[in-house]
């Protein structure tokens, strides 16, 4: 449990840290939406855990994460507000779902990684 908790806690600093980058490069004329979901991942992947549930977690919070992120970045010009941009996802060009997808995944994958790295050794 203990072990469960220090990896969520590694993943939400960061996908604070990875929130931040993705407008600091933003700043710099580049688009990183993979950087919220996949830094959130790395930070969860940091504790040695072996569950499961804090992998699909993980999962389902940097995608969250990364639709969270590009929404505070490029709000719909029609409605600015949360609902409606969630409403209107599918709406989003392909490199900007393709980005939040491999942040998705990331974020699950490198927290389950390490749980199968932790039990054949």
């Amino acid at each position: 449990m203990k072990a469960n908790l220090l990896a969520l806690l590694g993943a939400l600093a960061g996908g604070a840290l990875g929130y931040f980058a993705f407008f600091w490069i933003a700043a710099q004329g580049f688009y990183a939406l993979i950087l919220p979901g996949g830094l959130l991942g790395l930070g969860a992947g940091i504790v040695h855990n072996k569950s499961v549930l804090v992998a699909i977690v993980c999962g389902l919070l940097a995608t969250a994460l990364g639709v969270f992120t590009e929404y505070r970045f490029a709000p719909f010009v029609a409605d600015d507000s949360f609902r409606y941009f969630v409403s209107h996802v599918f709406d989003l060009k392909p490199v900007t779902l393709i980005m939040i997808a491999a942040g998705g995944v990331i974020g699950f994958w490198v927290p389950f990684g390490r749980k199968e790295q932790g039990r054949s050794t």
